[in-house]
């Protein structure tokens, strides 16, 4: 979520959701670093679809990908924030793939996997839903309005939201937010 208000994209790797054995309760209380990664709002390895009016406070970037660019397929508008752009398959898209991937081969290599919360094998839709710090783990996750991220007043917390198949799917024009429960919570915290 790094900072963004809205995203519309149907595909985010690094935003919320990963895949394989994940991280384990320990990440619940602190959250591990992106390096380079850390300036952008979503990092993919193919493609990037985005549908609608969109606003992205963060880089964009696309690394390995798949055939020559464009990889970013937009109906609609984009609107970065001061100092993002898009990156499509060049060095800093290199980069930034590459301490993600680093990052989650970190948290996949910590034992005692736990999730807070185990919705099964499921798509979990997360709209309405009030959330403390924690894990949460589904098959996949739905974004069709406001997911309320309780922060209890702490800038500390952490989320983590694991996806056996990394896929983070939300709604176009509909309004597709997270906020945090009383605004102090910390968007790189959210994973």
């Amino acid at each position: 979520m790094h900072n963004f208000k809205k995203i519309s994209t149907s595909f985010l790797v690094f935003v919320f959701i990963f895949g394989l054995t994940g991280p384990s309760s320990v990440f619940a209380a602190t959250s591990p670093t992106l390096v380079g990664a850390s300036t952008y709002s979503d990092v993919a390895g193919s493609i990037v679809t985005n549908t609608g009016a969109t606003t992205i406070s963060g880089n964009v970037g696309i690394s390995p990908s798949i055939g020559a660019p464009p990889h970013y397929t937009e109906s609609g508008t984009t609107t970065y924030g001061a100092g993002s752009a898009l990156h499509d398959a060049d060095g800093p898209a290199a980069t930034a793939q590459s301490d993600n991937t680093a990052t989650f081969a970190a948290l996949d290599a910590v034992p005692n996997v736990s999730c807070t919360t185990d919705y099964g094998a499921v798509t979990k839709e997360l709209t309405g839903l009030s959330l403390p710090p924690g894990i949460y783990c589904a098959d996949a996750f739905h974004l069709t309005g406001t997911l309320t991220l309780n922060d209890s007043g702490t800038p500390d917390g952490v989320w983590i939201f694991r996806s056996v198949l990394s896929t983070l799917v939300t709604s176009a024009g509909v309004g597709t937010q997270v906020v945090f429960s009383t605004g102090v919570g910390k968007a790189c915290n959210v994973w």
